[in-house]
C-alpha cells in the first residue's frame, strides 16, 4: 500500500486526503494539534466514502499524528503540505522537512501563490520539492498541477505525476516556475475578458455564465481548447482571431464591477452577497447543485 503524508488540518487537507484514501492508499494526516489531525482524518474518511471508487481498489487506511514529532518515514511515497497560505510559515515548514524527511521522498506544496523556487531557496534537498496545486473541491476536481522550481528534478516530477495517475487524478507537468502555473493563467485570461464585458454593459453576469457553460464550456468537458480546434479547424479560428484579438481586454487592473462589490463587502457566498444576494439556504442549495454537476462531469471525464 502506497503511503502519503498530508500536512495541515484545513479543507484542502480533507479533500486531498480523501482522494488518496479512495485510491487505496495509506494516508497520514499531520497537524499541530492531534485532535485537529484526528478530525481531518475522520472527515476525509467520510468524504472518501462518498466518491466513486477507483476501479479495482479497496479504500485505503488513515492515521493521524503531530507535525513536529511524527517520524515514520519508511514506505512514504509523497509528502504534501496544505498549511495556511503564509510564505514565512511555508518556508519554515519546508526548512524543517528538508532536514527531517529522507532525501529520496518528494515533497510538494499546494500553494497557488508562492512558487516553490522561493519557498525552497537555499535548501539542501530542493531538487525533490515541487508545487502540487489542486483546485477546490480537491476531492472532485481531477486536475493536479505539478510545477517545477528552478532546481526541481524533472524526472522525479514525472514520478509524482505517475503517482497521481494511480490515484485517479489528471496531473499536468508545468515545466517552468511562472505565476499562476497553467490552469489559473488560462482561467484569468478568460475572467479578464468576462469582467470587461460586464463592465462595458455588453452582458450581465448571468448571461456571461450562461454563454460559457452552454457553449465552449460545455464542449470543454469533451475536449480541451487545442483538441477542439483540431476537430473544428485552425483556419477558421485564425480568421476569427484577426477580427477579435484587437478588441480583447488587455487591462492590468481589476475590473470596476468587481472592485465595487468588494468595496461594498460583497465578496460572494461567504459574505452573503456578490453580484447577487446569497441568503444561507440559497447558497447551500447552489453549493449542493454545484457538487452534483461536478460529480456528473467527473463521470463523463472518466470515460477517457
Amino acid at each position: 500500500m502506497e503511503k502519503i503524508v498530508v500536512i495541515g488540518t484545513g479543507t484542502m487537507a480533507v479533500g486531498i486526503g480523501a482522494g488518496f484514501i479512495n485510491a487505496g492508499m495509506a494516508v497520514v494526516f499531520l497537524g499541530r494539534s492531534l485532535d485537529k489531525a484526528a478530525t481531518v482524518l475522520a472527515d476525509a474518511e467520510k468524504l472518501a466514502a462518498t466518491l466513486d471508487r477507483v476501479e479495482g481498489l479497496a479504500p485505503g487506511a488513515g492515521s493521524a499524528g503531530l507535525i513536529d514529532s511524527w517520524n515514520d518515514w519508511p514506505g512514504v511515497n509523497w509528502v504534501i503540505e496544505t498549511v495556511a497560505e503564509n510564505f514565512e510559515l511555508k518556508r519554515e515548514l519546508f526548512a524543517a522537512l528538508d532536514a527531517r524527511v529522507p532525501a529520496h521522498i518528494p515533497i510538494g506544496t499546494n500553494s497557488s501563490g508562492f512558487p516553490i523556487t522561493r519557498i525552497t531557496e537555499g535548501l539542501a534537498t530542493r531538487s525533490r520539492m515541487f508545487n502540487a496545486h489542486y483546485f477546490m473541491p480537491a476531492h472532485l476536481v481531477p486536475l493536479v498541477e505539478v510545477a517545477l522550481g528552478e532546481d526541481s528534478d524533472p524526472a522525479l516530477a514525472e514520478k509524482v505525476c505517475e503517482l497521481y495517475r494511480r490515484a485517479g487524478k489528471k496531473p499536468v507537468l508545468v515545466r517552468r516556475d511562472i505565476p499562476g502555473f497553467l490552469a489559473n493563467r488560462i482561467q484569468h485570461a478568460l475572467m479578464r475578458e468576462a469582467l470587461a464585458l460586464i463592465d462595458s454593459g455588453i452582458a450581465s453576469p448571468e448571461d456571461v455564465d450562461t454563454a460559457v457553460r452552454y457553449s465552449f464550456g460545455f464542449r470543454y468537458a469533451a475536449a480541451g481548447p487545442v483538441l477542439q480546434k483540431e476537430i473544428s479547424g485552425w483556419d477558421s479560428m485564425a480568421r476569427a482571431a484577426q477580427e477579435i484579438y484587437p478588441s480583447l481586454s488587455n487591462t492590468h487592473v481589476l475590473a470596476d464591477c468587481v472592485a465595487g462589490i468588494i468595496a461594498a463587502g460583497k465578496t460572494g457566498m461567504k459574505a452573503g452577497a456578490g453580484f447577487v444576494e446569497w441568503p444561507p439556504e440559497r447558497a447551500k442549495a447552489e453549493r449542493a447543485a454545484y457538487e452534483k454537476r461536478l460529480q456528473a462531469a467527473f463521470r463523463v471525464l472518466s470515460m477517457d
